[in-house]
């Protein structure tokens, strides 16, 4: 044997050594597809022994969701370069979801001739169930939140579920107050009955009664039969009114009395009916200024407000920015099966410098947006939407060649960006009045945001 092939000999020996020692996983695939080579970490991940996969279908062995779209290798194969770190997921032997990270390139001889491609995949099992077990630390149902105050509200969630008095919930609109109810009700022992929504702004009085209410046939013109309310619908159960402080005095008196007695009248009824449901409220108004103004019955605001749970605005907790954003792409990846990992750090910056108007719902729609125009990896700026990456991109960090003005420009940008861009607060910390901060951003030729980070709109 010449000693190039005694070499050439050697080498493969090293690499497959090399390749059963490392814990990823590493198979090769020809141009049709089959697998020709697969690790012992392969076998340990799958579960498949390597007779079982060397032969198959790659697809056979893997059963991935990148398998039916979006599949790496087969860029790789395509377009001739390599991919790294894309996340899904694989169904093992055991028919496990085992999510994972994998990475392709082309498979080449040593002269150069492509013979197929090799992906190399790593499991992120545990990875996953650290992250899982941190995020339980931090969730109610639906709702996550790492703030003091959400934190607050989880650790007593139980004990107000548990009773059965009314709960009054504040927040802006988006904050999460359905979720909120919903949790409540799912950890309550009315869980296993029926939750009805209703938004009380978005309906007329006469609409509103007959959707909580009823009404009994000839009620009025095509009130042809028997129609039950949710009142009806709901019994054991848990109501949510939404937006309770849009509605009209005359429905209130009406509330009120379903809140007393127990007992509600359908429209066009001869006698009352029982009800036994659980009542939980929620506005985004002030209902004490609404109480002194004589907008909102004080009776009735003393009788829902039992229990009065507050959800303050995204932009007062914006440590859940990274919380939420996390669920909004599990969530997505899951119903547009994509493969999006993340966000760029950059893009990370420019979302914690937002003051978030529509709050939760309003950071949702701007991940789903995102995912319009992104497909695997991470979330870039460009994949934001337009008007919202202009309106948090105003302040680049550019030189202006004298060192005195780059570190008063760097630092005026520094504690614009800590503050989330309220003035008021840079100008506070950097010790000087509001107007000596617009005339320094104005020389130093730093813009002004369109929006003040202390800006509250509802």
């Amino acid at each position: 044997m010449s000693s190039k092939k005694k070499a050439n000999r050697h080498l493969e020996t090293e690499t497959e050594t090399i390749l059963e020692s490392i814990s990823d996983g590493v198979f090769t695939v020809d141009h049709e597809w089959r697998i020709m080579s697969f690790n012992r970490a392969a076998e340990d991940i799958t579960g498949i022994l390597r007779d079982e996969a060397i032969g198959r279908y790659c697809w056979e062995v893997f059963r991935s969701n990148m398998c039916e779209r979006d599949c790496a290798l087969k860029k790789t194969m395509k377009e001739g370069k390599s991919f790294i770190s894309t996340a899904t997921y694989i169904i093992n032997r055991d028919k496990i979801r085992i999510p994972i990270t994998v990475s392709t390139s082309v498979l080449k001889d040593l002269n150069g001739n492509i013979l197929g491609g090799v992906e190399t995949f790593r499991d992120h099992s545990l990875v996953e169930e650290l992250r899982k077990e941190l995020t339980s630390r931090y969730q109610v149902g639906d709702m996550v939140s790492s703030s003091e105050g959400l934190r607050k509200i989880f650790a007593i969630l139980p004990q107000v579920a548990e009773s059965f008095s009314t709960v009054l919930i504040q927040g802006e609109t988006g904050t999460g107050k359905e979720l909120l109810a919903r949790a409540i009700h799912n950890l309550s022992p009315r869980k296993d009955k029926p939750f009805f929504a209703i938004n009380c702004g978005a309906l007329p009085d006469t609409l509103l009664e007959s959707e909580l209410f009823g009404y009994k046939k000839g009620a009025f013109t095509h009130a042809e039969k028997d129609k039950p309310g949710h009142f009806a619908l709901a019994q054991g159960g848990t109501i949510f009114l939404d937006e309770i402080g849009d509605t009209s005095p005359a429905f209130q008196v009406k509330l009120l009395r379903v809140l007393e007695e127990q007992e509600y009248m359908p429209l066009g009824g001869l006698k009352k009916e029982k009800s036994d449901t659980r009542i939980i409220a929620a506005t985004n108004r002030d209902l004490v200024d609404m109480v002194e103004n004589g907008e909102f019955r004080r009776d009735l605001y003393y009788r829902i407000n039992v229990v009065r749970l507050f959800l303050p605005p995204l932009r007062e907790r914006m440590e859940d920015i990274p919380l939420l954003v996390d669920r909004f792409i599990l969530k997505m990846n899951r119903i547009r099966g994509k493969s999006v990992n993340g966000l760029s750090q950059h893009v990370l910056e420019i979302l914690m410098a937002h003051d978030y108007p529509g709050n939760i719902r309003e950071l949702e729609n701007i991940i789903e947006h995102a995912f319009i125009l992104c497909s695997e990896g991470e979330i870039q700026a460009r994949h934001l939407p337009g008007a919202f990456s202009e309106s948090t991109q105003h302040i680049k960090e550019t030189p202006t060649n004298n060192p005195v003005k780059d570190a008063e420009k760097n630092l005026l940008i520094t504690t614009l960006k800590d503050h989330r861009f309220n003035r008021n607060a840079a100008a506070k910390a950097l010790g000087i009045n509001k107007s000596t901060l617009y005339r320094k951003m104005k020389k130093l030729g730093i813009p002004l945001p369109e929006n003040d980070g202390r800006s509250v709109r509802n």
